[in-house]
């Protein structure tokens, strides 16, 4: 039905135009639907003065009717990313398949038996716990939701996070922030707030940067199709409508937010956790998260470790045991370290390998009623940790996990025993709380 009004609107439009007057094809810069009609192709005459009139009035009443909802290009977004999503999805279960499959070859430790079950982390949009497999989609799925929210912020986040590779970031921003300065040192100047997206540079700089179409949208800019000198199709263009001198700050504002933006990671969940006193403080059962190292080469670790016995037997140069220890170093993405406090309890932690010592002294502040007061960490073999230190974790032969012993500034606690006061409480109550024994 909708196709017999076309053909009676176009002869409308064909007879109107009476002899001798060209006709231009409205629909030319668009992809038709080609049918399989042996209609299509034959001439047909002109209709009747009757029938156009009874096509006039068709046309009135179905333009006169509600149109359907357009899509908005978040829309048409999010459906695309919702795709990506399910497909990176469908691949990470299928590597993670295959990954359990190579596993199966090395021997698993009974979970029951893990000094801790898992490497997780955090959300810092949504707060949710998650496993390193689910964290780069739920972070993707988040972004999206803030577009409800903020548009802006959630395209700067696209930005920063949907993109890899930090100088293509870097470009697409820079040639952004210098379209809103052209804007705003000349407002009236019509040709500053189109955007040509056939242009070169935007299509090699701004539009391969996933995010950077969306900030434009957030920033007013909209989509329209207009004619181009020497051309005879329509182009698509991103029009922006002239802006107040109000509006004109509010886009430094956003600019700014762009170029200030970071991407979104998740955070690593430390699992904070005390323990009573234990024979097992020692003891570690780590999950294979924590190891840098493929299914054959878990494998062959314990037969490494016995070469590495009869290694150090030898005379080695110092340079030659540097590199030795590097190369054990780089075996480990974590490490799950302890704290043996004064009263024999114990406060467990999962750290990067590559975290400094002033994040592990930190999270042991964290952790105390009184962190104020100065204290120190001793690790095994004796050697005083010094909190202001940027040395990795790795670097102080921390990994894959550790024990180690606080003890208070000794000048300190006596300066408070000889004023008369107790000796202070240690963990907090919430770790109290779910205090364990280890097995």
């Amino acid at each position: 039905m909708k196709k017999f009004f076309d053909d009676i609107k176009k002869d409308i439009k064909f007879k109107s135009a009476g002899p001798g007057k060209k006709l231009t094809e409205e629909t030319s810069s668009k992809p038709e639907v080609v049918q399989s009609s042996s209609n299509a192709k034959q001439n047909r005459h002109g209709p009747s003065e009757g029938a156009q009139r009874a096509g006039a009035a068709a046309l009135a009443r179905i333009e006169h009717q509600q149109k359907p909802r357009v899509h908005t290009s978040q829309d048409a977004i999010r459906n695309q990313v919702k795709r990506e999503l399910e497909a990176e999805a469908a691949a990470l279960a299928e590597k993670e398949k295959a990954a359990a499959a190579e596993g199966s070859k090395v021997p698993v430790r009974d979970p029951a038996c893990l000094s801790v079950s898992g490497v997780y982390f955090t959300c810092p949009l949504t707060g949710a716990t998650l496993t390193k497999s689910e964290r780069e989609v739920h972070i993707k799925e988040a972004i999206l939701m803030r577009f409800e929210e903020d548009a802006i912020e959630a395209s700067v986040m696209m930005i920063y996070t949907f993109n890899k590779d930090r100088e293509k970031v870097k470009a697409a921003v820079d040639i952004i922030s210098k379209y809103v300065e052209n804007i705003c040192k000349n407002p009236t100047e019509e040709k500053y707030r189109k955007i040509k997206l056939s242009n070169k540079v935007f299509q090699e700089k701004v539009r391969s940067v996933e995010g950077s179409r969306e900030f434009l949208q957030a920033l007013g800019f909209i989509s329209v199709m207009l004619p181009v000198e020497g051309q005879e199709e329509e182009e698509e263009f991103l029009v922006l409508p002239e802006q107040t001198p109000d509006a004109l700050e509010l886009m430094k504002e956003r600019r700014d937010r762009l170029q200030r933006g970071e991407p979104v990671r998740a955070q690593l969940d430390r699992q904070p956790q005390a323990f009573r006193p234990s024979p097992n403080a020692q003891r570690f059962e780590l999950p294979q998260e924590f190891y840098n190292l493929s299914a054959e080469e878990l494998k062959r670790e314990q037969q490494q470790r016995s070469d590495l016995v009869e290694k150090n037997a030898m005379l080695r140069t110092k340079a030659m045991r540097e590199r030795e220890e590097q190369r054990e170093r780089r075996k480990y993405n974590y490490t799950l370290l302890r704290v043996r406090l004064p009263d024999g309890n114990l406060l467990q932690g999962t750290f990067y390998a590559w975290d400094r010592l002033p994040v592990l002294f930190g999270f042991v502040r964290e952790s105390l009623v009184d962190g104020w007061q100065p204290f120190e960490l001793i690790a095994p073999g004796g050697q005083k940790l010094q909190e202001d230190e940027e040395v990795a974790l790795a670097e102080c032969n921390l990994v894959p996990a550790a024990l180690l012993t606080f003890a208070w500034d000794a000048a300190v606690q006596a300066d408070i025993a000889a004023a008369g006061g107790k000796s202070p409480a240690l963990l907090k109550p919430e770790l109290l709380e779910t205090i364990r024994t280890l097995s």
